[in-house]
Parts: C-alpha cells; sequence; structure tokens
C-alpha cells in the first residue's frame, strides 16, 4: 500500500521544520524570506509523494475549511435539489465546497447533522429549518458562524432568510379560481406549523373570505409512503363530491392528488379544477397541464448565496439581517379553464 505522506514526513525526509513546509504550501515562502531552492525542494517532493493535505486540520489551522452545510428537508425533491445545484455552482465559483443533507423535517436528526457539519467546521449554514431547532440555530449564531434559511424561517431568531410571499401566491390562485366561476375550493396541503405552509394555508383563507365563501381544508400527515398519502385523499374526495376546485400546498401533494383524481375517473378540469404549488415538469406534460405557482428558483438561489458569502467576507462587522421576500409567477393552463355553466 502506497504510504500516505503527512507535512511531518516531508519535513523529516528534508531534514526542515514542518512550519518551513507549511508556509511554503501555503503560499507564504516570500513573506518568511525562504530560499527558492528550498521551495523548489519542498514542491518537488509533494508532487513526488502526491501530498494532499488534511482539509479539516487546514480549517483548525486557520480557522477556515471553506465548506459551507446545506440542510434540506429532502435532497431529492426538485424544488431543494435545483437550488441546491445552483448553490453549489456559485459557491464553487467562490472557493466554497458544499456539503448537504437531508433532514425530513425531523427535529432530531436536523439536531445530529449541525453536530456532524460542525464536526466538520463548515463556515456557515444554509438551512430550510424543521420546527423546534431554535435553540441549536442560536448556538450556532453565538459561536459566529452565520446562518441563512429559506424556503421557511424560525421567527424567533433573528437571521437573514430568503422566502417567497406564500400568502400572496395561494390567495392569487384562489382568487384566480373564483374569477373562473368556481365556489366550492378546497385547499389541500401537509399539516405543518412552518411558515411557508401557514402562509399558504392562510392566503387560501382570506381569498375564500372575502368572497364569502365556506373554506375546505385538508391536511394530510407527510409520508414518504405515496399509499399513505393517496388513501386519505381518496377518503375526503369521495365525501366531498361537490368540490369544484382544489388548490394544492405542495408539488408533493399536488402529484398524489392528481393520481388520486385519475383513479376516481374525475376529468380536469371539468369535473373539478386544479392549481398546485411548485412548477414542475410533472405538472406541464400533464394531460391536461395543470397550473401551479411558479417559485423563482434561481433567484432563491442567488439571494441565498450571496447572502452567506457577503458574511463569510465580513466575518467580523456588524451586518443587519436581510429578510428577503421573492415574488411567485401563476401559471395558469387548462386544468384551471372557466368553469361551465351546467
Amino acid at each position: 500500500m502506497t504510504k500516505k505522506y503527512s507535512i511531518n514526513d516531508i519535513a523529516n525526509e528534508l531534514n526542515i521544520s514542518k512550519t518551513t513546509v507549511s508556509f511554503i504550501l501555503n503560499g507564504r515562502a516570500k513573506e518568511k524570506r525562504i530560499g527558492e531552492e528550498l521551495v523548489a525542494r519542498v514542491l518537488k517532493l509533494v508532487k513526488e509523494v502526491n501530498y494532499r493535505p488534511n482539509p479539516m486540520a487546514k480549517g483548525l489551522r486557520t480557522g477556515k475549511s471553506n465548506t459551507i452545510g446545506l440542510m434540506v428537508e429532502d435532497i431529492s425533491n426538485p424544488f431543494f435539489a435545483n437550488i441546491a445545484r445552483l448553490i453549489e455552482d456559485r459557491a464553487y465559483e467562490k472557493g466554497y465546497r458544499l456539503l448537504y443533507c437531508s433532514t425530513d423535517n425531523k427535529t432530531d436528526k436536523t439536531r445530529e447533522l449541525i453536530g456532524m457539519f460542525r464536526d466538520k467546521h463548515v463556515d456557515g449554514f444554509i438551512m430550510a429549518p424543521p420546527k423546534d431547532i431554535e435553540d441549536d440555530v442560536q448556538d450556532i449564531i453565538k459561536s459566529g458562524l452565520p446562518v441563512v434559511m429559506f424556503d421557511r424561517y424560525l421567527p424567533q431568531i433573528d437571521t437573514d432568510y430568503v422566502v417567497v410571499n406564500n400568502e400572496f401566491s395561494t390567495y392569487n390562485a384562489t382568487r384566480h379560481l373564483l374569477q373562473q366561476g368556481y365556489k366550492r375550493i378546497a385547499f389541500i396541503s401537509f399539516t405543518s406549523e412552518q411558515t411557508q405552509m401557514v402562509d399558504r394555508m392562510n392566503g387560501y383563507k382570506l381569498a375564500m373570505k372575502e368572497a364569502k365563501q365556506k373554506a375546505f381544508v385538508k391536511e394530510v400527515d407527510f409520508n414518504r409512503n405515496e399509499n399513505l398519502i393517496v388513501e386519505p385523499l381518496n377518503a375526503y374526495l369521495k365525501k366531498h363530491q361537490a368540490l369544484e376546485a382544489i388548490v394544492f400546498g405542495t408539488d408533493h401533494i399536488g402529484t398524489c392528488g392528481l393520481k388520486v383524481l385519475k383513479d376516481l375517473g374525475l376529468s380536469i378540469p371539468n369535473d373539478v379544477a386544479v392549481i398546485s404549488f411548485d412548477d414542475y415538469d410533472v405538472f406541464k406534460l400533464h394531460t391536461p397541464p395543470v397550473s401551479a405557482i411558479a417559485q423563482p428558483i434561481e433567484a432563491i438561489a442567488e439571494s441565498v448565496i450571496s447572502l452567506l458569502l457577503k458574511k463569510l467576507e465580513q466575518k467580523n462587522s456588524e451586518q443587519p439581517m436581510q429578510k428577503i421576500i421573492l415574488s411567485t409567477t401563476l401559471n395558469l393552463r387548462e386544468s384551471s379553464a372557466q368553469l361551465k355553466e351546467a
């Protein structure tokens, strides 16, 4: 097995101090007045033995690892996956590497992952936080590490965040359905106390209240097993056959809802109109194409990484926290076409 060389090994082989080797490898030879001949000998040996520095050890010495921890609900979700890729590309351009993970919206798992990232000495955190981790986030901030949240935030914690205008988005979508002639409109989403989900429900309720129409709300517990989402949706829609339209609170429950509507033999939009939050290919390619609320993925990613990079570059300066709220776009398609008179 090929020996893995350390700075100590290189120093011993050349009969010099490891401090001298470290200065040379960190580009400080000229500053420390180290001779060109010695620099050449060190770099030659480093190349010959294929020396690779230990990033964790370097981070301990310099106080900087050039890594960023990204924590999302589910990295396989297109929303989080697309944002992660855009953040990764931008971070790489600035010399940072991205470590990312899925929290599954579980508090205990999130705490463990925060500990793992701190053990790896990440320089900052980007997170879509689950509930009940306020104390953990506060500890991160007190330690001097920047935290930027996105998609949702923790109201009790003063930190930077990037979100969309969730309440107006569902209000606008519901108003569109009302203007199309629909009255019995349901809001179907996952059970959640997170800010973005509460805001989405409030937007729907406000539009229905203004129109003096009864609100129909169905919340389903999130589960990776699609059948455990489909079953309660199926039962609800069978019970409420008079519904004329549905606003789905997320893309995941929206795709499950489309499956249920198909299984029940309901035609879109003739039997029931549909709008979903988040706009992906599955909605564009569906027959008929589904109206959807599109989040500005690129703008979210750019805002998030820009905020964090600014914090990292001006680490010791007092900066006001920034709360960025971006607009969504309601992409109208055949699924929310005007209600036909009976």
